[in-house]
């Protein structure tokens, strides 16, 4: 992959990478296309491509940046958190509104972009922090579990509640009790 698939963004793509953010987050991925981006980023369509390999590299770089940003929310939740029991449900509750803010950018992050996994040889930093900030907020609760397995299946279930909740798979009265659950029963402190 090219720096900028994996969202290291050359000088003048930020305002490509942001105005794909906010053209998917109107009209969906289907309206981000090449010639709309450098029209409403005021960018020579020969400029993305130097900038960008095709849709899909501007795709990426979103889901990078938004990486970073849900790491960021998930830092100052967790930084904020007035005790070590308050810290999962404010990372919880930080995930699920970055999530439920940001619709397509969170399609970009998970469903667009396969290659952005921890698994992978290479992950970008912004994957990395995501997953470290899961790992931190429930790592005082691993009572002799590995951090690492916790923080997966709590990233797992926060993803799972997501997409269902997001498909209309739930009930959606029952969303307060479902995000109370997983915040303390499931993940209760030692």
């Amino acid at each position: 992959m090219s720096g900028a698939e994996h969202g290291d963004i050359e000088p003048g793509g930020d305002a490509i990478v942001t105005t794909a953010w906010q053209l998917a987050e109107a009209e969906g991925w289907a309206a981000v296309t090449a010639r709309r981006l450098a029209e409403h980023a005021a960018v020579d369509l020969g400029a993305f491509y130097e900038r960008f390999a095709d849709r899909d590299a501007v795709v990426a770089a979103v889901a990078v940046r938004g990486f970073a940003d849900l790491a960021a929310a998930l830092t100052a939740a967790r930084t904020t958190a007035g005790s070590s029991t308050q810290v999962w449900p404010a990372v919880t509750a930080a995930y699920l509104d970055f999530a439920y803010t940001n619709p397509e950018v969170y399609d970009a992050m998970f469903a667009h972009t396969p290659d952005l996994t921890l698994g992978a040889e290479e992950v970008p930093e912004t994957v990395a922090a995501t997953f470290n900030e899961l790992r931190g907020a429930l790592a005082p609760l691993a009572a002799g579990r590995d951090a690492d397995t916790l923080a997966e299946l709590g990233w797992s279930l926060l993803h799972g509640m997501v997409m269902l909740t997001r498909g209309g798979r739930l009930r959606p009265e029952a969303q307060d009790d479902r995000e109370s659950l997983l915040t303390h029963p499931l993940f209760p402190p030692p």
